[in-house]
């Protein structure tokens, strides 16, 4: 089994195929928008530029294509009246774009065509339906943006080269957030400086984040002691660089679809009150809060404890 590939193969061209069967038939494929004298690029451009005036560089970081299909995109929206250009007062070197009045009223048209083709397709589904497409919806929209965030690093699995640098980073964290050793929280640990001969047995793993070749965070997973049956969720520590970008996340899933693989009942963990974005992460993937610790980790500052279920 490859540790460090949490998706099969299998999944990624189903995600594939459906995406590609969603674009096809709202379709995004074709050289007009429905009815509309629009390409799907121009008609995401009015709707854009319904909303504000732009830049063409502006236009291009909101529609996510460079900067050369922005302009052509505004060109021919000129070109149909829809659109006019005027100097940025804020860069003589650039255009701002702006709708017309014509194009106001096309973007009215175009509205009512899509709020129609989507009414047609919510009238195929349930309230409760749509309600979880939504939902699905945006997880997936996050899930792409956080995938380009992370575009580059690379996650592996630990091994005796990164033993000091992983050790830097969470002494570091630590102190940033008065994680002090002498308070008993997991910068006290005795093996914080090999953290390879932890994680040694085919039941456990940590991982570690880089960025060419800079090590920047990490998190692991191990049985808890003299409790069978659970894992621990483990030091979970990420440099500033690395934090807004969707890690801890997919680190922490990570982490559990390798110890449900290993057969594992439940996952535990501790953490501290003052972490409050952790926390609230821990809850959106399920972790339970519990009453009193389990184990014995020695963190005995450590007052927050949850347990997730992997049954």
């Amino acid at each position: 089994m490859n540790r460090d590939m949490p998706n099969t193969p299998c999944q990624a061209s189903q995600l594939r195929r459906l995406s590609r069967q969603l674009i096809r038939q709202l379709g995004l494929l074709d050289a007009a928008c429905g009815n509309q004298p629009l390409s799907p690029v121009q008609a995401h451009t009015l709707i854009e530029l319904g909303q504000s005036s732009y830049s063409i560089k502006q236009l291009a970081e909101r529609l996510n294509i460079d900067k050369s299909n922005a302009s052509r995109a505004v060109s021919h929206l000129v070109d149909k009246g829809f659109a006019k250009t005027a100097a940025n007062p804020k860069d003589s070197r650039s255009l701002m774009a702006q709708l017309t009045s014509n194009g106001k009223k096309q973007l009215l048209k175009l509205d009512e065509q899509q709020n129609l083709q989507f009414n047609e397709i919510m009238a195929q589904l349930p309230n409760e339906q749509i309600t979880q497409i939504e939902s699905s919806l945006r997880q997936y929209n996050k899930a792409v943006t956080q995938s380009k965030a992370q575009f580059g690093f690379i996650i592996r699995e630990i091994t005796a080269h990164d033993n000091a640098a992983m050790a830097q980073i969470i002494r570091q964290v630590s102190a940033e957030y008065g994680l002090t050793a002498d308070k008993g929280y997991g910068v006290s640990d005795p093996t914080l400086d090999d953290l390879t001969q932890v994680y040694q047995a085919s039941n456990a793993c940590y991982w570690i984040i880089e960025y060419q070749g800079k090590i920047l965070g990490g998190g692991g997973i191990a049985p808890l002691n003299n409790q069978p049956g659970v894992c621990e969720l483990q030091k979970m520590y990420f440099a500033p660089a690395l934090r807004g970008k969707g890690f801890a996340r997919r680190l922490a899933l990570q982490a559990i679809k390798f110890a449900t693989e290993q057969g594992f009942d439940a996952c535990y963990l501790e953490t501290t009150a003052n972490l409050i974005e952790a926390i609230k992460l821990y809850e959106s993937l399920a972790f339970k809060h519990i009453d009193a610790p389990l184990g014995d980790t020695g963190h005995d500052a450590c007052e927050v404890t949850m347990l997730r279920d992997l049954s």
